[in-house]
């Protein structure tokens, strides 16, 4: 079983940057594919990202593709979200996850952490 935390939230201006991690503990990291979700207030946990366990596939949801970069060092056990040119509506608690399957659905995910707040402001 693998545990996951998160870091690198923050506040940060409308066109700014930031970098998240995620620190996996407990499991064999390079076996599993991971995943960056969030979930905005009242909205629904969306999908943004994932890799693959060996980092040479990567996957984004449409709304974030060409301003976020996920990334994953296995030697280290530390996925990444670098977040570029943030907008409002990236204003969401970010999640990483673990899976056995790279795929936009959360179902598919069976490892979570427990969030690192993004909020952006305009």
């Amino acid at each position: 079983q693998v545990q996951l935390v998160e870091s690198g939230g923050g506040l940060v201006q409308a066109g700014g940057s930031l970098r998240l991690s995620c620190a996996a503990s407990g499991g064999t990291f390079s076996r599993y594919v991971m995943g960056w979700f969030r979930q905005a207030p009242g909205k629904e946990r969306e999908f943004v990202a994932a890799i693959n366990a060996s980092g040479d596939k990567k996957y984004y949801h449409d709304l974030v593709k060409g301003r976020f970069t996920i990334s994953r060092d296995n030697a280290k056990n530390i996925l990444g979200l670098q977040m570029n040119s943030l907008k409002p509506e990236d204003t969401a608690v970010y999640y990483c996850a673990a899976g056995s399957r790279l795929s936009s659905a959360d179902s598919r995910y069976d490892y979570w952490g427990q969030g690192t707040q993004v909020t952006v402001s305009s």
